[in-house]
């Protein structure tokens, strides 16, 4: 059967791309680490480092869920093997469309686990500070960096990063003007990274009376999150602190004291802000983070080097600096792209479900 063998070749390309991921990911180093993990787990004073416990039970879930999920693939792929040979032997088509539908999903497995092996940059593993700025196109510009912000969102939830919201600022009439968030996982900033840049949207815009296309811009700042360097120095006369009230939606504390918090590098003019927490000291906190993050980066992208992996160019947020383009209008142009949608796709822009389609369109390209 010309189809069957056709399965045949897919069903060892598969389990070639996974023998390269089983390789790259050494199981006797994982299943030592492991162990290593286990017995520190089980020290009485581990919980006395709240910070240190929670690394290594981090750690600990990401290594067995990796273990787990190799060994579960590599039977799949041999089960799968085995049950090809049988349905050959019997001469019997019946099961080709369930051979289809598993051999689809394990291809689909591999090629996520394949990704996931090529992050081996020096912070790829680390968590992800993301900063959102709307750029030209005014209102129409902030309501797309409040669309993009959903989106990546949704992105977090649906592969099980944490979003941890730092600081907020609302658009003027509608939109965000500028959001800083950190996505936590094992990974995240080797995922995301790619993503810094200006995103460009051009629709319909639900602003405009005479419903002209508009096009607007938001910016994308990635960098990994890093607590601490051993380099990176910061004197208390090199910083000015500054305190004032959050904005956004309050509760019992915030809104009501000057618990946000904005801190100025002086020696390079670098400033971090953060709102969200519920004490100012909290927020003092995370703000120095974000600081040390950024002179990491700042040192990085010096060294030439580095410079590609880390920060890249920074560019204007308008027109011939966009590393993405979505285009809704006109229609024609969404259907024309790399991936083929169905015209329940487009009708679900027109409708105005743009948030949902934004992120398909992202993770599909």
């Amino acid at each position: 059967m010309l189809l069957l063998d056709d399965i045949k070749q897919r069903q060892k390309d598969v389990q070639a791309k996974f023998d390269g991921c089983y390789k790259a990911y050494d199981v006797d180093a994982l299943s030592a680490r492991k162990a290593e993990l286990d017995k520190l787990r089980e020290d009485p004073d581990l919980y006395k480092d709240l910070s240190r416990a929670q690394k290594i039970n981090s750690e600990a879930k990401y290594v067995e869920n990796k273990l787990e999920e190799l060994e579960s693939v590599k039977k799949r792929i041999a089960d799968l093997a085995d049950f090809i040979e049988l349905v050959e032997a019997e001469n019997d088509e019946s099961y080709v469309d369930e051979i289809e539908t598993t051999l689809k999903e394990l291809e689909d497995k591999t090629e996520s686990m394949h990704l996931s092996t090529l992050l081996k940059g020096e912070y790829d593993k680390n968590n992800a500070i993301l900063t959102l700025h709307a750029g030209a196109g005014g209102t129409e510009a902030q309501d797309w960096t409040q669309m993009l912000y959903r989106m990546y969102r949704m992105y977090s939830e649906k592969n099980g990063f944490t979003l941890e919201e730092l600081d907020y600022l609302d658009g003027d009439e509608a939109g965000i003007k500028s959001v800083t968030f950190a996505v936590k996982g094992i990974n995240a900033y080797g995922y995301l990274k790619a993503e810094k840049g200006v995103h460009r949207l051009v629709r319909i815009s639900p602003f405009d009376a005479n419903s002209r296309r508009h096009t607007s811009f938001a910016s994308l700042e990635v960098m990994p999150e890093i607590e601490n360097d051993a380099e990176i120095k910061i004197a208390p006369d090199e910083i000015s602190v500054d305190t004032y009230r959050s904005g956004g939606a309050g509760g019992q504390h915030v809104n009501k004291t000057d618990s946000a918090v904005r801190i100025t590098h002086i020696p390079t003019g670098i400033v971090v802000q953060c709102q969200n927490e519920r004490s100012q000291i909290q927020n003092r906190e995370t703000a120095m983070k974000m600081l040390i993050s950024k002179l990491v980066e700042r040192r990085e992208r010096e060294q030439q080097e580095k410079a590609s992996s880390i920060k890249g160019e920074l560019k204007k947020i308008e027109w011939g600096s966009q590393i993405r383009s979505y285009v809704f209008q006109p229609y024609t142009m969404v259907k024309d792209h790399r991936t083929n949608y169905e015209d329940t796709d487009v009708q679900s822009v027109m409708n105005g479900n743009i948030d949902e389609f934004i992120f398909e369109y992202l993770r599909k390209a």
